[in-house]
């Protein structure tokens, strides 16, 4: 009972989904072959390959060979003009006094199209590979649409006209006479390209979907209604070309729907040699190509539209099974159609049972034979033909104006132009070939460089005294970073970095570091890599050191680099993140200006898990460039040691380190805060707290180096902080009371000065003054120390 339900239930999508196949057999079944030459009258034999290919698609889908379990499948209808490739060429090779010869042979090679393309469906979906087709340019295909749509437009008017199906491959002058100036012609053509504008205006009204099934069944009934009021004579209409011949419409009076097996009973017939000079077409064009690249793109838009969670490489699987059986059976290849799905769930067809009435009322079809053909007036299939083709022109030409660029317009545009001029196999090669071009032209003409600014810019995280900064700020400027997104051309990149040294850039702004961050690229092909490599010969001339950083030496960059011999030139350095690069160039402007200090016997300790080699001129004069460093270091890091030299007592110097530069305090502030702090010296190795750790105070540091580490979400990576001597750590979580918010390490031995909570409230008891002052100051230095690491963050 609970069967006979459902078997009701289905019967509405049932009829839709046979009359669907119907129109779609009887539109683009009967012009599989030419129309011309040997094989003129085998329209109806191309019904029924389209419903035995039909079949096979439908009982392999609705057994379990695709997720979607009212799935619809049809004939791979794209592919004709391919076809018409294939059958033209092999009766050129054949010869036309061989007709058995060329047609056995014809329909051999359709059904090695459908093995060929079973087996690429199945590789695919076997080897998971269906998303690598997602990377195949979508506007050549669209391009292809496009001239498909051409193509069936053409046809359309021929089959109206009953004229040859090459007439108008390609179009000529006096073919464009026939159309336009003979009266039979425009009786002929006319009717079914109003029909067909008449259904696409009906149709962006009302969006039902069974307005298109419904108008092609209106359509005959009219036709005869008006035959019938006429008294016209049904032969009379037949020989002008109103209706289908009997002979033209079955392929002979003799041929039932087996018919075409009797082609291929006879392996004499096959000509093997001409069948196999198709497979470059085979491979490279329908093949690979239409029928490759559909299904991935379908499945997905049908997934999303039906609401049901699909595997990709499964359906690809199906489409194997299917086509192969397609091909072992002699016929045309297959695939499952979209609008026809769409339509089929939307009337009820979504069950297995649906889909299977389907295959079975499919098969009656073809089991009745394609007689009914010569009663279908000649209008229906031509406006069932010229609406697909104006569907396709508009899908290529219209509906892209705005989606796509004008570069790759132009190559869908220029594809079909080529299809319908000369060739598809050269419309496809053509359209793949201007892509390529403009490819070229649009990746030379971007910018390739993300970014470049100075080192002033991209301060490292490092926590430095305030002179320190004030020094790094200024002379950073002689260090200039390029962040790079790809190598679209190294043209630009050759040019921009010449740039940086030439004479009248390099008076203006002298150059001590070059940046080169590679962190978002790829990949760096050979033409880059000697690019860089001619590139540093110049810098080096200038005493200009390349720093490359975002690359390691297994990686695809490094090795790039590598192969060309660049990283191994002595003023070449390499880091792995950009903050360790301008942490490097940091340090070495901090080394060369305290080496150039002799008088100077205070020791400095400079993070960085890699020392320079590099030594400037030890005495800073005659170059601009060092001219800068000394010129700024006596205004900043000079007048900072002047006065770290009036008092050596401690904690009070490292108080006056950490916060002089931001408030005018006098001495006897430092000295009444100074016995809150605890003094402690840490090991190499030693953690001061781990990440969420309660905390017990803050430290200022009097020598050594912490490095904190950041960990702020899962998928972001570690930021590391350093923080060398006259600099505070855990301020923040100290004086809020919050959990600790990274993981401190001390990285070079070190001593601490410590003001614990229960210091800390004890000063606020005794001298509120005192404490309201120091948390002022520790809030400065906090907020210094913040802006420096959110500048370095967003320059990442």
């Amino acid at each position: 009972k609970e069967l006979a339900c459902t078997v009701l239930r289905c019967l509405p999508a049932v009829l839709l989904g046979t009359l669907l196949n119907i129109l779609d057999g009887v539109s683009y079944g009967m012009i599989i072959f030419p129309a011309s030459g040997v094989f003129a009258g085998l329209g109806g034999m191309g019904v029924s390959m389209f419903f035995v290919s039909t079949v096979v698609a439908q009982l392999v889908y609705c057994l379990g060979g695709s997720s979607f379990v009212g799935a619809n499948g049809s004939m791979m209808i794209e592919v004709v003009p391919f076809f018409h490739i294939l059958a033209s060429t092999i009766a050129r090779d054949i010869g036309d006094s061989y007709p058995k010869e060329i047609i056995a042979t014809t329909i051999a090679a359709f059904a090695l199209s459908s093995v060929l393309t079973g087996l690429s469906f199945f590789l695919l979906g076997y080897l998971r590979l269906g998303v690598l087709i997602g990377f195949f340019p979508r506007h050549i295909l669209v391009g292809c649409i496009g001239g498909v749509g051409v193509f069936l437009i053409l046809t359309g008017l021929t089959v109206s006209t009953r004229l040859p199906s090459d007439a108008l491959d390609p179009p000529t002058l006096e073919t464009l006479r026939y159309f336009i100036f003979n009266s039979h012609a425009l009786a002929q053509w006319i009717p079914p390209l109003v029909l067909a504008v008449f259904l696409r205006f009906i149709t962006m009204r009302w969006k039902h979907q069974l307005v298109f099934p419904v108008y092609f069944m209106i359509v005959p009934v009219v036709f005869y209604v008006v035959v019938a009021a006429a008294r016209l004579d049904l032969g009379a209409l037949r020989r002008d070309g109103w209706l289908f011949d009997m002979a033209e419409g079955t392929g002979g009076g003799e041929d039932k729907w087996y018919g075409f097996y009797s082609y291929l009973a006879d392996l004499g017939l096959i000509r093997f040699t001409p069948l196999w000079t198709t497979l470059p077409i085979q491979f490279a064009l329908h093949v690979l190509f239409f029928n490759i690249l559909h299904p991935p793109l379908n499945v997905p838009a049908l997934s999303v539209s039906l609401d049901v969670d699909i595997d990709t490489n499964k359906e690809l699987l199906g489409h194997g099974y299917s086509n192969l059986l397609a091909g072992f059976l002699g016929t045309v290849p297959n695939y499952l159609v979209y609008v026809n799905t769409l339509l089929f769930y939307r009337v009820g067809g979504g069950t297995r049972i649906a889909s299977l009435l389907l295959a079975v009322a499919t098969f009656i079809l073809l089991v009745i034979g394609t007689g009914p053909i010569a009663y279908i007036p000649v209008m229906v299939v031509s406006a069932l033909i010229l609406v697909l083709g104006i569907d396709l022109v508009k899908e290529a030409l219209w509906d892209t104006r705005h989606r796509v660029s004008r570069m790759e317009y132009i190559t869908i545009v220029s594809i079909m132009v080529t299809m319908t001029a000369w060739d598809f196999v050269i419309g496809v090669l053509f359209g793949i070939v201007v892509s390529c071009f403009f490819f070229v032209v649009q990746n030379s003409q971007r910018r390739s460089i993300r970014a470049c600014y100075t080192g002033e810019s991209a301060i490292s995280t490092v926590r430095r005294p305030v002179a320190h900064r004030a020094y790094i700020r200024e002379v950073s400027k002689q260090t200039r970073v390029l962040r790079f997104l790809f190598f679209g051309t190294i043209a630009h990149v050759e040019e921009t970095l010449r740039n940086i040294v030439e004479d009248a850039t390099w008076q203006r702004n002298p150059v001590r570091f070059v940046v080169v961050d590679l962190s978002l690229v790829v990949g760096v092909d050979m033409s880059a890599a000697e690019a860089f490599v001619r590139v540093q010969r110049l810098l080096d001339t200038k005493g200009v050191v390349l720093v490359f950083c975002g690359v390691t030496a297994d990686s695809l960059c490094g090795k790039a680099l590598s192969s060309v011999g660049i990283l191994q030139e002595p003023s070449v350095e390499v880091f792995e993140t950009l903050n360790d690069a301008m942490e490097w160039t940091e340090n070495a402007y901090l080394r060369a200006w305290f080496r150039s200090q002799k008088s100077w016997t205070t020791p400095i300790t400079l993070p960085g898990r890699r020392d320079t080699s590099l030594s400037f001129d030890d005495a800073l004069t005659g170059s601009p460039r060092q001219m800068q460093l000394r010129d700024v270091g006596e205004r900043t890091i000079a007048e900072f040691l002047d006065k770290d030299s009036e008092n050596s007592s401690e904690p009070y110097n490292t108080l006056l380190n950490a916060f002089s530069s931001y408030r005018d305090v006098d001495q006897n502030t430092f000295k009444q805060i100074a016995p809150y702090f605890e003094r402690f010296t840490f090991p190499d190795g030693f953690v001061l707290w781990e990440n969420n750790d309660t905390p017990d105070g803050l430290y200022i540091i009097e020598s050594g180096i912490l490095r904190a580490s950041y960990k702020f979400a899962e998928h972001s990576p570690i930021i590391e902080e350093s923080m060398v001597s006259g600099t505070l750590a855990g301020e923040l979580s100290a004086l809020s009371g919050m959990p600790r918010n990274a993981r401190v390490v001390v990285e070079q031995q070190a001593v601490l000065w410590k003001l614990s909570l229960e210091n800390m409230r004890r000063l606020e008891a005794e001298h509120p003054h005192l404490a309201q002052i120091f948390v002022q100051l520790v809030l400065k230095a906090a907020k210094v120390d913040t802006d420096i690491l959110l500048a370095a963050l967003a320059t990442r």
